[in-house]
């Protein structure tokens, strides 16, 4: 299961949104999750699962790996579908006992937060998969840029950002080798009551904490070696530049937006769209 994370991880591959400015991507990336809220329709969350799947096939990510990524979140999404399921006030009722009762609009309710929940992940998880780490970093500093003008530091902020999602896939790759290296020593993960299940995570936090710092520390003394004085002076190597394609994928992207809304509206004048 710790291999299965996919947030933070970079998949190399020639496609149309690789080639895409990462500026542009952090931008659509935050306007997708903004549209997650706005849909509130069966119809709506079929149209962004329909252009969600078209995105990911372009990009040329297996859609096997995206779905892979969503193993690591299945207690949440279980956790909320009960949620929703059994604490969702509603006037259809289908089965009750005490404070537990199940509703048609539980069931809905369950349903949608949990697709919900899932597009969140799978769209989040695509802006780093077809993004590098640095074209992150320079276009979080870019979009930041207009902050400093109230004293925001926009490229530590930036960097800070960048080097945890770049750490994510290294944490992940440290705490299966402490896992695979406790149970060769005896140690069982899998047996036993909760609070016992818990204690036995103790193994495995404290060397990862340790390992942590000590990259944390070992990354620091790289960047004070190499003469890093953060936006000081700095200069890049590949200057970011919105070309055609990028202004073609905004007027897709204002479109999509245009739909999503749209359909938001229409529920307004038709209240038995579901």
């Amino acid at each position: 299961m710790i291999r299965d994370i996919t947030i933070g991880q970079y998949y190399p591959a020639e496609s149309p949104i690789h080639r895409l400015d990462a500026r542009f991507k952090i931008i659509a990336a935050f306007l997708f999750i903004v549209s997650l809220f706005i849909v509130d329709t069966i119809i709506g969350y079929i149209c962004v699962s329909i252009l969600l799947g078209i995105v990911i096939r372009i990009s040329k990510v297996p859609f096997k790996f995206m779905v892979r990524g969503l193993k690591s979140i299945m207690i949440i999404i279980l956790f909320t579908a009960v949620i929703n399921l059994f604490l969702t006030q509603g006037e259809q009722v289908i089965w009750q006992f005490g404070v537990l009762h199940l509703t048609v609009e539980g069931i809905y309710m369950a349903v949608k937060m949990c697709v919900r929940l899932v597009l969140l992940i799978i769209g989040s998880s695509l802006l780093t998969l077809t993004t590098t780490p640095i074209q992150l970093t320079d276009g979080l500093e870019y979009l930041l840029h207009p902050l400093k003008k109230i004293g925001v530091p926009a490229h530590e902020i930036a960097m800070m950002m960048t080097i945890a999602l770049r750490f994510i896939p290294t944490l992940l790759d440290e705490t299966d080798k402490i896992i695979k290296a406790q149970q060769a020593r005896g140690a069982d993960f899998d047996t036993g009551n909760m609070m016992q299940k818990a204690k036995s995570m103790i193994p495995i936090l404290v060397p990862l904490f340790i390992s942590a710092f000590r990259r944390a520390e070992e990354l620091a003394m790289a960047m004070e070696a190499r003469c890093y004085h953060g936006d000081e002076n700095r200069t890049r190597m590949n200057v970011m530049c919105m070309q055609r394609r990028d202004y073609q994928a905004m007027v897709w992207t204002a479109l999509y937006l245009c739909i999503v809304v749209g359909l938001r509206v229409a529920v307004n004048f038709f209240p038995q769209m579901i």
